[in-house]
């Protein structure tokens, strides 16, 4: 029992001891490690200053065909998507009218002869003439007047878009009878940014495609400039045209359009080196320095063509660029460059 008693005395006064003694230091944080990295040099070059904006194919123009006034047709000579020429002939209304005054009009002609005979004999006045010349003239006027509202002929080349109505019916002037569009050449309306409005000038050469035709480009110009903002989306309508020999591009189609403002010297680099920051939409690049460290780098970009990226400000010509290996680094990072 005493024996017992001595041993846990002997225990306890151990663990007194452990108690008092000064805790051990923490170990020291490791070091952080040398990241491998590829780098290109960045370097200064002429780039072309392009953006792409989105549009819709129009016809060059549109012209809604009808009468002045109302009537029966009497013919109708083309059905929707005929391509017709300028002069052919669309349709044709009663001609009860039209008969009447040719006959009209034929009949003054002989008349108009014989008061030229007299006037010239010196049987008629002067002024009597003059009345009767002013006469026909004002018939023929009217003739042809009605000539070209009961003949109907198309006043451009292009597509039949639209047929409403049938040989037989009464034209109520409602709407049209026919309506054709010019699509040689077409034409788009660009929303140029109000940034780069003064960029833009008459003649300035574009590109387009199509998503209803992958695979071709169309060239084009800019035709006119509106002359006014519009205050809600700052940007300023561009009217574009393009030639369409082969009428490949239909009015409807979506387009991007790729203008053109000529070339600025910019440092490119590729588009690999480009960081996003998390949270957001600043883009950074880390630059390699003498020490082997790397630093952050916010850089303003331009444009992207290609794996390309035009770096309007941040860079200068000569600086070694990380391209692979950046996704572990911070800024101050050590690092090792590997060769290509």
């Amino acid at each position: 029992m005493k024996l017992r008693f001595l041993a846990i005395a002997a225990l306890a006064l151990a663990s007194c001891g452990n108690r008092s003694q000064t805790p051990a230091p923490a170990a020291a944080p490791a070091a952080d490690p040398v990241r491998n990295v590829e780098v290109v040099t960045a370097l200064e070059r002429d780039v072309d200053q392009e953006s792409t904006y989105s549009s819709t194919v129009q016809p060059f123009a549109t012209n809604n065909i009808q009468p002045q006034q109302g009537g029966r047709i009497r013919r109708v000579l083309v059905e929707v998507g005929d391509y017709v020429q300028k002069g052919q002939l669309l349709a044709e209304m009663d001609r009860t009218q039209l008969d009447q005054l040719e006959l009209q009009v034929k009949n003054d002609a002989i008349e108009q002869d014989r008061m030229k005979k007299l006037h010239d004999e010196g049987g008629l006045s002067q002024s009597d003439y003059e009345a009767a010349e002013l006469g026909y003239a004002l018939r023929r006027s009217n003739l042809e007047n009605v000539k070209e509202n009961t003949i109907l002929r198309s006043p451009l080349t292009g597509y039949v878009t639209a047929r409403n109505f049938d040989k037989g019916d009464m034209f109520t002037m409602a709407k049209p009878i026919f309506t054709i569009q010019q699509v040689v050449p077409v034409k788009l309306l660009v929303g140029v940014s109000e940034a780069d409005y003064a960029k833009v000038k008459k003649g300035d050469k574009v590109s387009l495609t199509v998503d209803a035709l992958p695979g071709r480009t169309f060239s084009g110009k800019v035709e006119r400039l509106y002359p006014t903002i519009n205050e809600a989306t700052h940007t300023v309508s561009v009217e574009v045209t393009v030639p369409n020999t082969d009428r490949a591009l239909r009015p409807g189609m979506y387009a991007r359009v790729n203008v053109n403002f000529g070339t600025k010297k910019h440092i490119v680099i590729p588009d690999q080196c480009i960081v996003k920051q998390q949270g957001s939409g600043q883009r950074f690049v880390f630059v390699l320095n003498e020490d082997s460290t790397v630093s952050y780098v916010p850089v303003e970009l331009g444009v992207h063509k290609g794996t390309d990226q035009e770096i309007i400000s941040g860079l200068r010509e000569g600086q070694q660029v990380v391209v692979k290996g950046q996704s572990a680094l911070k800024d101050g990072s050590k690092v090792q460059v590997l060769e290509k």
